[in-house]
Formats: C-alpha cells, structure tokens, sequence
C-alpha cells in the first residue's frame, strides 16, 4: 500500500486558506407528517435492538414458502442470483441462522436514537476503551451507504476504539433516515445534503464542534456535504469512495493520454493498470452494475414493494451487491464468491436489519430524491472541498479515481493510498487496512497542526 500517493502533497499550499462555508446549510426540514411542535426535542434515548418469537415464526413462515425459477445450466452469477445457490442461503437462513444471536450481537455497542428534523435518527455511539479513566478519542463519525447499514463497522469498530501510538477514536455511527433503525422521511425531497444538515445537527447535539469524518459510497457524498456546508467544524474527511462527477478539461485530456503517456498527464502504472481499457473497465463494468440505479432513481415503491414482502427477493436482491461489488470476477463463481470475504452470518444480519424495520423501499426512495435534480449537476457537485482529506483506493471498487482527478474536487489531498486488495465494501472485507489507512491519515493531520 502507497501512502501518500503521486500528488498527495501537491496541494498543501490551500491548508490554512479553508474558507467559509462552500454551499448553504439550507432551509431547515421537517420531514414527519406529524406537525411541528412549538419546540423541538433534543433528548437522547438509549435504544436497543429487539425481536420476538413473532417476527421469527413469520420470517421462517415466508423462507418454508419459497418459490424460486430454476436456474440456467451452468450460469453461475452471470444473470444475477443464482437460484440454486439461493436455496442454500435460504435452508441456511431457516435452519441454522439465530436471528435473536445476531440481535446480541448488533447490541454489544451502544445504540442511541434522538429527534432531528421530526426523524428519530439512530446511532451507535462508541467510546474508547480507557474513557472511564480520562482518555479522550477522537471524534468520528462513520457513515454507510446503500445496501449497507451502521452494521458493516462492527469489525473495525474494535480497531478504532483501541489506543494505538496515543491515537484512539470515539466513534458515532449512525444509518441514514430511512435505513434501519432510523425513522424514514414521510415527505418527499430528503437527499444526501439533508442528511448532511441531520448529521451536523447531530454532532452539534453530542457536543462536538470539531470532528473527522469517513464514508464510502452514500456516506462519501454525505460526508463530503458536511466538510463543505461546515467546513470549520471538519477537522479532516476520510473516504474510500471518491467518483469524479465533472467531465472537465484535466480529465479528458488525461483519460486519452493517460494510457499512452501516463508520466505526462500525472497517472502511476497503478492508475494505468485500473482504468485501462477504459471502455471495459469502467463504461461496460458501469452498464452492467447500474441496473438497480435506474429502478431506484425512478421507480423505487414498485421494486420496493415486492422486496418489503419477501424475504428471499430481499436477500437476493441485496446479497448479489455483496458478490458483484466485492469483485467483478465473482459473476462466474457458482456461490458468486460471497464465502470468500464474508460469513452468512454476518451477510444475512444486514439483510435483516432491512427486513425488519422493513425499510428497503425507504432506502431506495434516496436514490430518486438525489437524481430527481441530477446529482452531477447540483451546487454542491460543482464545490470544491477545502479541509484536510484522505483518499483509501481500493482495486475492485466499481470506478477507479486517480489523485490527478480527485484534486480536482478535492483541494487538500493529506493521503491518497493504492490500497492492496478490497472492494465496494471495504469496512467489512478489509477492516484492518481501513482502520490502518483512516488512522494514517489522522495522525498526519494532527501532526499539521503541531
């Protein structure tokens, strides 16, 4: 792994130049069909996860009932999810998943819920090990994407909250409205820089008036919307996800020349080897992978529907992202590769926090509310981002971003790091590198500071 990265210091020159909020906070929402109380409510509850004998027998009542189309000979992942691996993770999921361990599992850290917005938003909130005796973390906040959840840190949750060279983090959590355990908007127009202003709000409400920042996919554009709204509160931005949404004149010129000339247009050999071919690489890959986006985008309730019904569409639907996104070789792999990176435990937990809270046509609904306006075309996609940021990329994610191309956005690049092996799901397929990279990249901010 290559920290730091061609060009990683190149833009040092902008530190001490951050400049006041890029793009408005934004009218205040109110996103309940409830009216709004002459005050709001800044409480913090204590929330746990919960289940009962109920909503199992009517989950095992709905797997017994299963009713799949066999599949093509030899097809393996290629059309999508297996079948016939499917009836396998559904015998597992009836037989042997214990929905009510998992459920132990999910409350080893704190959850917390508070009202923001009319939303009670959930999050985990963790402190590190030591905190009791006067141990301060850093704050971070950690934040998810889609078909993901607050669940996908758990793993390196631990490596986070243990004091490593003086460096620990207190680590806040939370799933974005309208995912899991946080109460979904029952009006229309909630996109990410909504989630943005809940977030900040939520920050602010724990005391904290400086903090970092990580994300990948959704959480990458929530995250990125928080440094440029609150600039001044976001001590550095952490993401391992960074897609370039403006075809500008550097990028252009640099993905024709690149694989000619790499040296002239700022590309390393690692930039060349994972954007070239271009058309196959990224134009066919992005063909393929994107068909959920347009459903989404569009027509989330129909799809959302079916899914909030059947708990075997749910997890199909949801588990061919874990295989796909993790490797784009795992289409030809009859189990599509899951078992390799992650356990079905762990897989089907995931699929259960969107059933139970039954909010899988909820989270689709963001993907309309951001692309109703064109997300490529909003303020906040032309802004640049001023604080201190971290780039961990990883060689499977759907599009590669070299730094000549995240500068372009990102005008204060601390760390760009080549990482060695992961995909769209880093937290949860490599949670040591994650960690190692997000710690990296904090102690060279705060070594700025010095």
């Amino acid at each position: 792994m290559a920290a730091g990265g061609p060009g990683a210091g190149q833009v040092g020159q902008v530190r001490g130049q951050r400049r006041a909020a890029s793009i408005p906070m934004g009218e205040e929402g109110w996103w309940s069909r409830e009216k709004r109380p002459a005050s709001d409510d800044s409480r913090i509850h204590p929330f746990r996860v919960e289940t009962s004998d109920e909503e199992i027998q009517d989950l095992h009542a709905r797997l017994d009932k299963a009713r799949l189309p066999p599949p093509l000979e030899d097809s393996r992942f290629r059309y999508g999810f297996n079948p016939g691996y499917l009836w396998k993770v559904i015998s597992y999921w009836r037989h042997q998943f214990d929905w009510q361990k998992q459920v132990n599992v999910l409350n080893r850290y704190p959850h917390f819920r508070t009202r923001i917005e009319g939303l009670d938003v959930h999050f985990v909130h963790c402190k590190p090990a030591g905190a009791s005796s006067g141990q301060l973390g850093k704050p971070l906040m950690l934040l998810h994407g889609w078909p993901g959840s607050f669940y996908e840190f758990y793993w390196m949750l631990p490596l986070l909250l243990t004091n490593q060279d003086g460096l620990a983090f207190e680590v806040i959590c939370p799933s974005i409205p309208g995912y899991g355990y946080s109460e979904a908007p029952e009006r229309e127009g909630f996109n990410t820089l909504a989630a943005a202003r809940v977030f900040l709000k939520l920050m602010e409400r724990l005391g904290y008036s400086k903090f970092y920042l990580q994300g990948g996919d959704w959480g990458s554009i929530i995250a990125t919307n928080m440094a440029q709204i609150k600039p001044e509160c976001v001590k550095g931005l952490h993401l391992n996800m960074f897609p370039v949404t403006n075809g500008n004149l550097v990028v252009l010129l640099s993905l024709l020349l690149g694989s000619y000339l790499p040296a002239l247009v700022g590309f390393s050999q690692e930039d060349v080897k994972r954007l070239y071919p271009y058309m196959q690489k990224n134009i066919f890959s992005m063909l393929r992978e994107t068909g959920y986006l347009h459903i989404q985008a569009t027509k989330p309730d129909t799809a959302g529907c079916g899914l909030n019904d059947s708990p075997v569409g749910l997890a199909a639907y949801i588990l061919e992202k874990f295989s796909s996104w993790t490797d784009s070789q795992n289409v030809h792999l009859p189990d599509g590769g899951l078992e390799r990176k992650f356990g079905l435990d762990d897989l089907l937990t995931n699929v259960m926090i969107y059933w139970t809270t039954g909010s899988i046509a909820s989270s689709m609904r963001f993907y309309k509310e951001n692309f109703n306006e064109n997300l490529w075309k909003r303020e906040d996609a032309r802004t640049s981002v001023y604080v201190p940021t971290g780039l961990a990329a990883f060689p499977e994610e759907l599009l590669h971003c070299p730094p000549l191309w995240a500068r372009q956005k990102y005008k204060d690049i601390v760390s760009y790091s080549y990482m060695p092996c992961g995909g769209h799901f880093a937290a949860l397929e490599e949670p040591q590198l994650l960690a190692d990279d997000i710690r990296q990249f904090v102690a060279k901010v705060e070594a700025l500071k010095t």
